[in-house]
């Protein structure tokens, strides 16, 4: 007898196959797998109820829970478990979310090098449930990106060590497009650029990152950043957006007067 097979995405879109055929579930159920999901082990029933249906009594929340679950087995079956008040979902579901947090949590470990298996940056490439505005999802939500974008960076860390710099840049692009203003992912993405010989990439890359710094925040970029950067730029170069926006400024006053002398002349001879 051949088991049927069951994946259940959460990250970037809800959407769960049985045996690679996507199946439409009703919406109560959607919430109660994507919940057991986000958790990934075995919960009390009142906790499941009362996060669910926090704006309801808790009668009423255990009622919904009980109509969610029937559905949930009627339509899923063994992939639901319940057992002495808890429930969660099969060790044998194939959960993406599972899958990311493993990947990112092994490349985050510093003592174990790049696996293959590992060095695939699809999973984290995706926020949890970026539609959904359930009240329960906004920290987990959080927690699900910062684990995502650490394995990023880890991973591009580990791919630029392995001589494999442009998948590293790839990697670094994909932590920046999270987070554009974190500077880690940043000062990877520097690294992987002249890891490979880019220097005039790794400049650009710094000076657009300062300019971003400087206009979002109003600060400059670390001392780590520009200690970095110095090996393709003299450090004279290293101006902060104020002083070069102000060395700009010098540079138009003697232009100006040029043109003013030029135009003096050219009346002068008429």
């Amino acid at each position: 007898m051949v088991h049927p097979t069951a994946e259940l995405k959460v990250l970037r879109c809800f959407e769960l196959r049985l045996d690679h055929v996507v199946v439409a579930l009703p919406t109560n159920v959607e919430r109660l797998l994507a919940y057991l999901a986000v958790q990934d082990c075995p919960q009390p029933r009142h906790h499941v109820a009362s996060h669910l249906w926090m704006d309801t009594l808790d009668a009423n929340a255990a009622a919904n829970l009980r109509t969610a679950l029937w559905r949930a087995r009627r339509l899923l079956g063994q992939w639901v478990v319940t057992n002495r008040g808890y429930l969660a979902l099969s060790e044998e579901l194939d959960i993406d979310l599972r899958q990311m947090s493993k990947q990112a949590r092994t490349l985050l470990r510093p003592e174990i090098g790049l696996v293959e298996c590992d060095a695939d940056p699809t999973l984290m490439r995706g926020d949890l449930l970026p539609d959904w505005d359930e009240e329960w999802i906004v920290d987990e939500r959080e927690r699900v990106r910062q684990l995502r974008v650490h394995g990023l960076e880890a991973l591009s860390d580990k791919l630029r060590q392995a001589g494999r710099t442009g998948e590293a840049v790839d990697v670094a692009l994909t932590a920046i497009a999270a987070e554009p203003l974190r500077e880690s992912a940043h000062r990877l993405l520097v690294a992987a650029h002249l890891a490979e010989g880019n220097v005039s990439e790794a400049r650009r890359q710094y000076d657009r990152y300062r300019d971003l710094l400087w206009d979002d925040l109003g600060i400059e970029p670390s001392i780590e950043l520009r200690t970095l950067i110095q090996q393709a730029r003299p450090a004279s170069e290293l101006t902060s957006p104020a002083t070069a926006r102000v060395r700009a400024g010098r540079q138009i006053v003697p232009r100006l007067r040029q043109a003013q002398h030029s135009s003096s002349e050219r009346r002068s001879s008429r």
